[in-house]
């Protein structure tokens, strides 16, 4: 958006296109055989596509053509759409705008808004349940309880169209939910009745779901038939704890209980996945979270990684390579020795300096963190849990932030209306 537009003109779509064709024309592409479709569709694959993606975002603002609709530090409308505010001011919250205690007693390990969606909220207790609560309604309100496995919840996962959710648990079993009426539509047994610690789904293709185990495997498995995938499974040097595709599907980062980060190529015409990197974050540490985000803002435009890893840091990488390869860019400074927090970007791209994160800490706080920022990094810190913050997690369009800790409590935050 420029300064004095306040509607995009195909101006936009001429200057995006110029960009395209500047950055594909370096690009080296290929058809691939193996990339036959069921139904005969073939895929370019790209190489070098990260190098390409960090270029392509500069490209668009730093070369972009006479007259392309980019934010700028000037741009009226763009200011308007950031609120005209600091990142402070834009991350102030007014309060607890609402309390969830259905699962008093008993950790909520993971919480997650589901897709483009700014009132349906999910959550997983170690009480072997998961609620979905509507925060439309006044008051907000739990509206079903997901019952059927036998042990603690670990973590689960909304599809891309919200009907259905995937949960892991420590019974050794994946589950399905009907996210309409709470059914549970199948279940798929670990055939080494190992524990199930996190899943996924594949982002382009949500038929598929990566699964991780206490006995140090990665599987993908078809939700359809319940059937794992031939080529889809991978060894990690711990427990699998987490893990986090990138946007296109191509790249996957899973971590795990002795400090190492692997990164998989995935194959989508067959769902195999290929070792390709390891980092050694920190040994003998938990890799808790996982978050990927193509770009931040104007300034942090490279693919990069949010990591917590129980070393009393949040750990924020950069994505170098095609293969998943990191390197570390900054971290900031939270009390994380042993609990298994997670962390997340701010789902709206920033039209201002700088760029927000959001993480759970084990002093009981949540904290943002402005991942520009050299010094005094801190951007806002609610305080309201009785114990440490496991997950966190904004709706489509930050004006909620939900947050849940070791106790049961899940906290609703309203952010400040300006």
């Amino acid at each position: 958006i420029c300064p004095g537009r306040g509607v995009l003109s195909t101006l936009n779509v001429c200057g995006m296109a110029a960009v395209w064709q500047q950055v594909l024309a370096v690009d080296d592409f290929e058809e691939d055989p193996r990339a036959q479709g069921a139904r005969g569709h073939r895929r370019s694959v790209s190489r070098g596509s990260y190098q390409l993606q960090a270029q392509m975002n500069r490209a668009v603002y730093d070369e972009r053509p006479s007259g392309a609709l980019v934010p700028t530090s000037v741009a009226e409308a763009s200011r308007a759409m950031a609120g005209d505010t600091t990142l402070s001011e834009n991350y102030a919250f007014a309060g607890m705008h609402h309390i969830f205690d259905q699962h008093v007693d008993a950790a909520v390990p993971r919480l997650q808004f589901a897709n483009d969606d700014k009132h349906l909220l999910a959550c997983c207790s170690l009480d072997s349940t998961l609620s979905i609560m509507t925060l439309f309604s006044s008051p907000p309100s739990v509206k079903v309880i997901l019952k059927g496995h036998a042990g603690p919840v670990t973590d689960f996962a909304w599809s891309l169209s919200n009907d259905v959710i995937v949960s892991t648990s420590k019974d050794g079993t994946l589950r399905i939910w009907n996210t309409g009426d709470g059914r549970c539509i199948r279940e798929v047994r670990d055939p080494e009745a190992s524990e199930l610690l996190c899943c996924t789904f594949q982002p382009m293709n949500n038929n598929l779901t990566v699964v991780g185990n206490s006995k140090h495997l990665l599987q993908v498995v078809n939700i359809s038939t319940g059937k794992k995938v031939k080529g889809g499974s991978s060894k990690l040097t711990g427990r699998v704890l987490s893990m986090s595709f990138d946007a296109p599907g191509r790249i996957l980062w899973a971590g795990d209980d002795r400090g190492s980060i692997f990164s998989f190529l995935f194959d989508m015409a067959t769902g195999k996945l290929t070792k390709a990197k390891r980092l050694v974050v920190s040994e003998g540490s938990s890799i808790c979270s996982i978050s990927a985000r193509s770009w931040i803002s104007r300034e942090a435009r490279d693919p990069s990684l949010l990591i917590n890893a129980c070393v009393n840091k949040l750990l924020l990488y950069r994505v170098v390579d095609n293969e998943g390869t990191l390197q570390l860019k900054t971290s900031f400074p939270i009390k994380h020795g042993s609990q298994p927090l997670h962390s997340i970007f701010c789902p709206l791209m920033s039209f201002r300096q700088g760029a927000c994160v959001v993480t759970g800490s084990e002093d009981a706080c949540v904290y943002f963190f402005d991942v520009e920022r050299n010094t005094k990094a801190i951007v806002n810190k609610l305080q309201g849990h009785g114990g440490p913050v496991l997950d966190v997690s904004f709706n489509c369009d930050e004006s909620l932030l939900a947050s849940a800790d070791s106790t049961g409590m899940v906290i609703i935050w309203r952010r400040e209306q300006k």
